[in-house]
């Protein structure tokens, strides 16, 4: 918190979800969700600590009777334990750097920079077709699949970048106070913002929807995390392992 210059945030989820906090830590992995196979990974790198940005057991607050007797969880814990590998979130913490380091991270992978010196979720990039723009994230962010709503022929150039999922009610509040080409978001419910921006094209707006998955909109941050950090810890080897998409498409 020191280094980031941030202050305590009551009840925050961002806490020990298994091991030692009095651990010697042998090497860090950032992540988005500590997996099965990124924990069997963080062992062979020899690294006992993964700070990863979601939850580790499937629920907000990490809670391991959310579903009781769940056998995934018990084998999951068992397996962190066989490994004496500590985890921590790293959620709440992050999004409060100025600028939120999770946005910076995707906004250094796809060349935004420039443009997104107010720190703010929506910027001005140079005008190009929707269909260059969906084409540029997927190339960019190493996505194989998005999701479109709109005109792959339409320019566009204001485009607000809301990754993970802050839920449908912010998303259509920056759609409606920021007016972007295209609102770009990790996930959404189908019901709230991908149906606000159905009818708002219906009603005659422009307005274009790409969505590109929870994990892969974030998890640009938890690498540029790396960057940020290991600067502050020269004595530990700091590496960065996508958990990756889960889904197949077919």
């Amino acid at each position: 918190m020191k280094e980031g210059n941030l202050s305590p945030i009551p009840n925050t989820v961002d806490t020990l979800k298994s091991g030692d906090a009095n651990m010697v830590v042998t090497g860090i992995v950032t992540t988005m969700f500590a997996t099965v196979e990124l924990i069997e990974k963080t062992a062979k790198l020899g690294a006992n600590f993964i700070i990863a940005h979601e939850p580790t057991f499937y629920n907000h607050r990490d809670d391991p009777n959310w579903v009781k007797d769940n056998h995934v969880v018990k084998q999951k814990q068992a397996l962190l334990k066989k490994h004496n590998i500590t985890v921590w979130r790293c959620h709440d913490y992050i999004h409060s750097l100025k600028p939120d380091a999770v946005i910076y991270g995707a906004m250094k992978k796809l060349n935004w920079l420039p443009y997104y010196a107010a720190a703010e979720p929506t910027i001005t990039i140079p005008v190009l077709s929707l269909g260059a723009l969906v084409k540029h994230l997927k190339t960019s962010l190493g996505i194989a699949h998005l999701r479109v709503i709109g005109d792959l022929e339409k320019n566009c150039s204001r485009v607000t970048y809301l990754p993970g999922a802050p839920g449908g009610q912010m998303q259509v509040s920056f759609a409606e106070a920021k007016t972007p080409d295209v609102l770009i978001v990790g996930e959404v419910s189908e019901w709230e913002t991908a149906e606000y921006i159905r009818d708002a094209r219906l009603l005659g707006s422009d307005i274009a929807l790409v969505i590109l998955g929870h994990n892969m909109s974030e998890d640009p941050g938890m690498d540029y995390f790396v960057d940020w950090l290991q600067p502050k810890l020269t004595g530990v080897r700091i590496t960065h392992i996508k958990s990756g998409d889960p889904f197949t498409w077919l």
